[in-house]
């Protein structure tokens, strides 16, 4: 033994520490805090399959003190805890009880996926299997009678053993975790139909049996496999968007140190406040602010947009975003894991996680189904053996209606369409925050705007200036400089390269009024008119705000916000939709009447409070309207959140963003009724999933009850059944003509293609 080693007692130790889970400190340290005593913990739970682990892992863990929610994202493995106080819960031990170990994930580092290694590795063992055992077979069929037939099932049987050993362990391992800790999972009957069909045989060939089953048990094992292969693959195709964009985001960057010196730090121990240089051609790791520097920006894999952006100084940027022409010194505002990058993962994964109506029906059958497909399968049994007295035929019956009624289909039905919805909505860069979000945007009626920084870009720009003296408009942008008012912006924007900035002192800013200074012994003010000049005449004039010295006017601006891009054709395709369409808005009555002419937009009221636009949302509520909001500023915060569903420009208070359902990262309005259109035709695609599942279920069921199902063609019924309503899901990657497929439609191009194949 090496000296260096370490004792084996420590060995140990180290090893129970791991098979133990997280501490309490470290989830501590995992969690995200949300406010008013809320805390939030991402756990792993690699062993997670099926809807019975969901519905064990949210039943349990919803139980412990303190706990506020659980949910499970069978997508990525993944249970996200909602409890308060500081105090950590029992979540970690609930889970280790229950058969579920879990641990904390990595920060937004894609996992290595062991499983589908071991899925692909199982699969080829099956499939070898299968083949050769078939071909054996074959001289079965042909007559071989005797010691020869004795031979073929003996070899079956021993190319069955290393099947049934190492493929079969995926279901064994799961259903017996399950067992020994007092549940029961969808693996749970297919164990034990493999497990009979194997064991059967086997008999048959001790005692010289006619018929042995070895090519049903293995091709059974086959076939299961490929549904769950596929199943995996398409819940990982579904989050390719994501992941993608994490492997493209660096793993740290150079820090600039105070004394100039450079240093290399992976992405984990960046923190806000430091300076960090990236070169051309690099991501920016984290959200920060530009400080030296300009250059032109490619932000297609976080906003969608392939035009490129240019940066300067003082200018934010986002983690994920692309530096493409120009050297940047950037200050970190946030660490990596609540970076911009890390929260659009976060919403990606929790996508799935939400408990819409149909979802919770999809739960609550696929936890009724281990005791009913038993109770099934004994009845059949059974009833077979009261009617015939073969316990041979009626085992093969029992067998296959284990088999053919797992609620495969039914599981999927919902999460996989939402995850492919997800996925198309982030390529458009729109990010989904709950996955029922998506059912509830399906059944709007209604749909209420804010207006400025909604429908209009709420970035102010003059029209109608005039001026006494052309340095008048540099004396305004040296004093608006002082500003953040969006009036003041924009007279800036457009005169600060006149002349060289002015030295003005005594600077004062009157909310809601205007900026006051002096210079040279005299007053400057600028903004509104009748401030400005200080109570004497007001001309003639539309314009709203004045640059005056000594009370004496010197330039007027009148400013006018522009619509948002799309807003027309947003308005005129929900409008022909036949939704409802509100303006509500605290700006004055003429700028909201202007807006909501332009965009035809029938009903409008201005000079809304926060507390008014909630009252008016009640007030739809009470007429039985289902309401989409859509609004951008801290004073939307309270009606987002009072909505049916609510969506918020990424442009937007970080408060608005937090309660909106959705989040939209263009400038384009159209991100709008994109996401209502993808919204309905997911709902379309899982009602037609429960059609499908049903249908199956009602045709199945009986066919096996009644014996005429193999268990080797109840492996393919039920795999093929998964197939269809993955297949189905899938739709939404399609063009907007596929969308409007009908069920039917569907069913007949399924079953075209179906013959086409064969």
């Amino acid at each position: 033994m090496s000296c260096c080693a370490p004792p084996v007692d420590m060995v140990l130790e180290i090893e129970r520490a791991k098979s133990a889970g997280p501490s309490d400190d470290e989830i501590l340290l995992a969690r995200r805090q949300l406010g008013n005593g809320l805390n939030q913990t991402d756990l792993s739970v690699p062993s997670v399959h099926c809807g019975a682990c969901i519905q064990a892992i949210e039943s349990g863990l919803s139980r412990i003190p303190g706990v506020e929610s659980a949910r499970v994202n069978l997508s990525t493995k993944r249970v996200s805890v909602s409890w308060r106080g500081n105090d950590v819960p029992a979540v970690v031990p609930t889970l280790a009880r229950l058969g579920y170990p879990a641990r904390i994930p990595e920060d937004i580092e894609i996992e290595k996926d062991g499983t589908l290694s071991e899925l692909i590795t199982a699969l080829a063992v099956a499939g070898f299997a299968t083949g050769n055992i078939m071909l054996l077979s074959v001289s079965v069929w042909a007559g071989a009678d005797g010691p020869t037939r004795d031979l073929f099932h003996w070899l079956s049987a021993l190319i069955a053993v290393p099947v049934m050993a190492f493929a079969g362990r995926i279901y064994f391992r799961s259903a017996w975790n399950a067992l020994r800790h007092g549940r029961m999972n969808m693996d749970v009957p297919i164990s034990l139909g493999v497990a009979l069909a194997y064991t059967m045989s086997l008999y048959e060939t001790i005692t010289h049996g006619h018929h042995a089953y070895f090519d049903a048990s293995v091709s059974l094992l086959f076939f299961l496999l490929i549904g769950r292969t596929l199943d995996h693959l398409m819940r990982d195709r579904a989050r390719a968007a994501v992941s993608g964009l994490i492997r493209l985001s660096p793993r740290g960057a150079v820090v600039v140190r105070a004394d100039g010196r450079r240093d290399y730090l992976p992405l984990a121990d960046i923190e806000p406040g430091m300076r960090l240089f990236i070169a051309a051609g690099e991501r920016i790791p984290v959200n920060a602010v530009v400080l030296q520097g300009s250059s032109d920006l490619d932000c297609s894999l976080v906003t969608g947009e392939s035009g490129l952006q240019r940066i300067a100084p003082g200018e934010p940027v986002l983690a994920g975003i692309q530096n493409l022409t120009g050297p940047l010194t950037i200050e970190a505002t946030a660490a990596a894991k609540d970076s911009f990058l890390a929260e659009m993962v976060r919403l990606m994964e929790v996508a799935e996680q939400g408990r819409g109506t149909r979802r919770r029906i999809a739960d609550r059958v696929s936890a009724l189904y281990s005791p009913v497909v038993h109770l099934t399968a004994l009845l059949s049994f059974l009833g077979w053996m009261a009617a015939t007295g073969d316990w041979h035929l009626s085992i093969t019956i029992a067998i296959a209606v284990l088999i053919i009624t797992c609620p495969c289909a039914l599981g999927l039905a919902v999460p996989i369409v939402q995850v492919v919805a997800a996925r198309r909505l982030f390529e458009s860069g729109i990010l989904v925050k709950d996955g029922s979000a998506m059912e509830r945007l399906a059944e709007i009626d209604t749909v209420v705007f804010d207006k400025t920084g909604t429908l209009t870009m709420g970035r102010p720009g003059l029209r109608n200036v005039t001026f006494v003296d052309e340095d008048d408009l540099a004396l305004a942008a040296s004093l608006a400089a002082f500003s953040r008012h969006p009036v003041s912006a924009a007279v800036e924007a457009a005169f600060s390269g006149r002349s060289d900035a002015v030295a003005y002192e005594n600077v004062v800013e009157h909310p809601g009024l205007g900026i006051e200074a002096t210079f040279d012994g005299r007053r400057y003010r600028l903004g509104r008119m009748s401030w400005a000049l200080e109570g004497r005449d007001i001309p003639n004039s539309s314009a709203g705000t004045a640059l005056a010295i000594d009370g004496a006017l010197r330039a007027s601006f009148d400013c006018t916000d522009s619509l948002r891009e799309g807003a027309m054709s947003a308005a005129r395709e929900l409008a022909g939709t036949g939704l409802s369409l509100e303006i509500l808005s605290g700006d004055k009555a003429p700028a909201v009447a202007h807006v909501a002419d332009m965009l035809s937009i029938g009903m409008f009221k201005a000079s809304v409070m926060p507390s008014g636009k909630v009252d008016r949302l009640d007030q739809l509520r009470a007429a039985g309207k289902k309401v989409l909001m859509v609004g951008d500023g801290l004073n939307d915060a309270p009606a987002l959140s009072a909505a049916h569903v609510s969506m918020a420009p990424g442009t937007g208070a970080d408060i608005g963003r937090n309660a909106a359902d959705f989040i939209f990262l263009r400038d384009s309005l159209t991100a709008v009724p994109l996401a209502l259109r993808i919204a309905r035709n997911a709902d379309r695609l899982i009602r037609q999933n429960f059609a499908l599942a049903v249908i199956y279920n009602l045709i199945a069921v009986p066919i096996a009850i009644l014996g005429f199902v193999t268990p080797l063609i109840a492996a393919i019924a039920m795999s093929g059944s998964s197939l269809l309503v993955i297949g189905n899901a899938l739709r939404l990657r399609a063009n907007e003509k596929r969308f409007s497929l009908s069920l039917p439609a569907f069913v007949r191009h399924f079953a075209g293609t179906r013959k086409a194949v064969l």
